[in-house]
């Protein structure tokens, strides 16, 4: 039938696209001035009503999203079908986060030359540039130095000085630069799946169709997207040999957000294994030459800017925001909490132990994965995506489109498995966890955990797969005692490429 093939679910999730956008123009983040009327509050009643159409179209998208990722789509088809989708965004109101009315206070610091590293957006003059955005910044931001890199904040002010600070066309200027990270990201997928003999349209579907990145990326307009676009694209020319020009782009991803600096050592696995001579050398070349050339892009990026180098000691200001879906803030808080009651402790040193405790196993982590990619077990690419998901999981502070970090490259790098199923199922469910005003109130974790009770059913049922694709076997102990293969999500390690532009 029509209705279930891919174009009826291209057009069903179109439908979905069109009623959150509809929802969010009376019911998102909405400034708290527009001097064009364009983005203004018709009250709570109207707000209501809308909030309810934008969470029956973000259903839609998801069961359309789902049903999608069942058919057999070319890499052609699927780009198609995120054009669809992504259309309706184009010109909506700030979607599930005020962050990017900080993006364009943080810019207009830049021009009106004031440090961001050291005072929030509530220094701007209300009645001057970036005024309008920075009355708009969630209450947690407005006294909060920039976590963000130079790079960003280059991009930001740039925007700001373009647009005189105007909400709208500031708005719409950041959808663009949102645009663009997404086509980077699209781009990064389709070869990086490639690489490692997988299905481009596939690894497209869980990393970029998917409803958590459309939401967050392209209508809460999210830097993270950005960090992502370039961290693959930087990682995709270091497969390919040019190991130097993905440094640097490493390197520009680590100006926008630190996270990206990750894929450095994955880098340095492959650098590793290509090298030639003794053997120091080429550990000392895996080891150090992707850093020292991302730290002089980044270097180089602080020096343009103008910014100066703040940005090294605000990286952990994000912490001191609680977040619920962060595993050791949540263990952290009640531990002290139990503490102070029992001993009267203060709580807030027994959450800040814990969280660096989780930091420090995350480390670890991450370097068993670097070993486990230079042996040869696992593949550095997917290391890289599991070790963000480490990350992601053990960090004092985590948002729903946290998860975006390492899911973008396990998308390319691991064939359908359990980590697929377990990521498709929290894609599912963390677009819950936000109003469209950017809030996180009770009944969106509720929302977001039926989600995942009922995805977990329906996926045990049956699998996300497109027709054709064989599902791995469930084997007995026998069986796996007998045939030691590796796990499903591990891809076989690809070929070391001779680096083409090795020093």
């Amino acid at each position: 039938m029509w209705a279930l093939s891919a174009a009826g679910h291209r057009r069903l999730g179109a439908v979905g696209s069109l009623a959150i956008v509809g929802g969010g123009w009376f019911a998102g983040k909405l400034p708290v001035h527009d001097p064009w009327g364009v983005w203004t509050d018709h009250g709570s009643t109207t707000k209501a009503v809308a909030a309810a159409v934008a969470y029956v179209g973000l259903t839609v998208l998801v069961v359309a999203w789902w049903q999608y990722g069942k058919t057999a789509s070319t890499v052609r088809d699927t780009v198609v079908t995120l054009a669809w989708w992504t259309a309706p965004f184009l010109l909506a109101p700030p979607l599930y986060s005020a962050d990017v009315y900080s993006y364009i206070a943080q810019g207009s610091m830049v021009v009106e030359g004031l440090d961001v590293y050291t005072v929030g957006p509530s220094a701007l003059d209300p009645g001057g540039i970036g005024g309008d955005a920075a009355a708009s910044v969630g209450n947690h931001w407005r006294d909060t130095p920039a976590p963000y890199g130079p790079l960003f904040l280059l991009i930001s002010a740039a925007v700001a000085r373009t647009t005189g600070g105007t909400i709208v066309p500031a708005v719409l200027a950041m959808r663009l630069v949102a645009l663009a990270s997404l086509a980077l990201i699209v781009w990064s997928l389709h070869r990086l799946a490639r690489e490692h003999g997988l299905s481009g349209s596939r690894a497209l579907w869980l990393g970029a169709l998917n409803p958590l990145l459309l939401i967050h990326v392209v209508g809460g307009m999210h830097n993270d997207g950005l960090m992502i676009g370039l961290m693959l694209a930087g990682f995709v020319l270091a497969l390919r040999g040019k190991w130097i020009a993905g440094s640097a782009l490493v390197g520009l991803a680590m100006m926008v957000k630190s996270p990206a600096a990750v894929s450095l050592l994955f880098i340095g696995v492959l650098v590793h294994a290509a090298a030639t001579g003794p053997r120091w050398r080429r550990w000392a070349k895996g080891l150090l030459a992707p850093g020292l050339i991302a730290c002089a892009v980044a270097g180089g990026a602080t020096l343009i800017s103008g910014t100066g180098f703040g940005w090294l000691t605000t990286q952990g200001v994000a912490a001191n925001i609680h977040t619920a879906l962060s595993v050791t803030s949540d263990v952290g808080l009640g531990l002290g909490e139990l503490a102070h009651l029992l001993l009267d402790i203060d709580a807030e040193p027994v959450k800040s132990a814990v969280q660096t405790l989780g930091l420090a196993v995350a480390l670890g982590l991450i370097l068993v994965l670097g070993r486990r990619a230079l042996r040869g077990t696992v593949t550095p690419a997917h290391a890289l995506g599991l070790s963000l998901l480490a990350l992601v999981a053990l960090s004092p502070m985590v948002q729903p489109w946290y998860l975006l970090w390492g899911m973008a490259v396990v998308a390319a790098t691991a064939p359908y498995g359990r980590l697929s199923a377990v990521l498709i199922v929290l894609s599912a469910a963390l677009v819950y966890e936000t109003h469209p005003m950017g809030a996180t109130p009770p009944y969106g974790f509720a929302l977001a955990g039926l989600a995942v009770v009922l995805g977990t059913l329906a996926i045990r049922r049956t699998p996300v797969v497109p027709p054709g694709v064989r599902l791995p076997r469930r084997r007995s102990p026998e069986d796996a005692a007998e045939h030691q293969e590796p796990p499903a999500h591990a891809a076989a390690p690809a070929p070391a490429r001779a680096p083409q532009n090795a020093p």
